[in-house]
């Protein structure tokens, strides 16, 4: 590979993070614009809207019900009084429950 062609590499994969980080600020902004938040621990398998950590890659891919680390949108204000099977509470921040196997 000639310097030239990575200068190019490099550039690339720099524009191509910019994007990424831009598009992540606009989309939090968004969401508070919306009167939604993100709540953690109360998706049903496959119903979230993104993740939080190991097991979960964006939308639709929690493997568990509830699973503390995967996050899904909801109306701003309700997360933590939502009703949720055996006690459990939705969080402003991914909790250690509910997780998939390591």
């Amino acid at each position: 590979m000639t310097d030239h062609t990575k200068k190019i590499s490099g550039l690339a994969v720099g524009c191509a993070f910019a994007a990424a980080l831009g598009m992540a600020a606009s989309s939090q902004s968004a969401t508070a614009a919306d009167g939604v938040e993100k709540c953690y621990g109360v998706a049903k398998a496959g119903e979230n809207d993104c993740a939080a950590g190991k097991g979960t890659s964006c939308a639709g891919t929690s493997k568990i019900n509830y699973q503390g680390n995967a996050w899904k949108l909801v109306p701003k204000g309700t997360c933590e009084t939502m009703e949720l099977p055996d006690a459990r509470k939705g969080s402003l921040e991914a909790v250690d429950r509910d997780l998939p196997p390591a």
